[in-house]
């Protein structure tokens, strides 16, 4: 099950929470899993730089000859991210788009060809549960925290664009999924941890550790016949 033996997949934002996960489950599963980042992977990438991005798709097809797998987990963001929307400068707006949306289209762009070639692959995009469903506002009550008006139009696009790939290269064999997590840990202000575990139907935020296993699924043969999914990986946030 999940066997993913010789398969060579890349992971954008490798060494960031998640990206480090993948990296290690990708591994542990038999793949061979290329970190790709802006410093410290494997690959040096910057998904807001097209050059950057075709420079990586063309070390990897150098080095391994084809690209089975490839996971667009970067996260860029702009210093100011976080603040109240009524405070939201243009310019942040539109560079965080820019960045994150069509730094994930611009990969999909430079890849799924490669793919589509090959007759055959599997690309995942992280999506987040704020990118099907509206922010609960309650749980950052007491905190300094909130949720980024820019995460929620991004990462919407981002689920929508996938149902979109999966259904131009379907008859090509690719497949394009997407992988929803919902809150992760990551030693954020204790008071949202607590509000935010209560909403939750399994009274926890996820680790790391219990995203992963989702995209060396969608990955593997195993998910064959499965693609243009949303995979909600939330603790049954999303079914209340």
């Amino acid at each position: 099950m999940n066997n993913l033996q010789d398969m060579i997949v890349v992971v954008t934002g490798g060494e960031g929470l998640l990206g480090k996960q993948f990296v290690r489950a990708i591994t542990d599963a038999g793949g061979t899993a290329i970190s790709a980042d802006i410093e410290g992977g494997d690959v040096t990438l910057d998904i807001g730089d097209e050059a950057s991005i075709k420079a990586c798709v063309e070390h990897v097809l150098k080095e391994h000859g084809r690209i089975d797998g490839w996971i667009n987990n970067a996260f860029p963001r702009t210093d100011d991210w976080g603040v109240k929307f009524e405070d939201v400068p243009a310019a942040s707006l539109r560079k965080n788009v820019d960045e994150h949306l069509n730094g994930y289209f611009l990969c999909c762009q430079n890849v799924l060809p490669v793919m589509k070639k090959q007759g055959k692959g599997s690309f995942i995009n992280i999506g987040s549960i704020y990118g099907v469903l509206a922010p609960d506002f309650s749980v950052y009550d007491g905190t300094d925290m909130t949720s980024a008006a820019a995460y929620a139009a991004i990462k919407g696009g981002i689920v929508q664009l996938t149902r979109y790939l999966a259904s131009y290269y379907g008859p090509s064999g690719v497949r394009v999924n997407t992988i929803s997590p919902g809150g992760v840990f990551d030693n954020q202000d204790a008071t949202f941890v607590k509000q935010y575990t209560a909403k939750t139907p399994l009274k926890r935020m996820a680790e790391p550790r219990d995203i992963a296993p989702a995209a060396v699924y969608l990955l593997s043969d195993d998910a064959s016949y499965v693609t243009g999914h949303n995979l909600m990986v939330d603790g049954g946030w999303s079914a209340l």
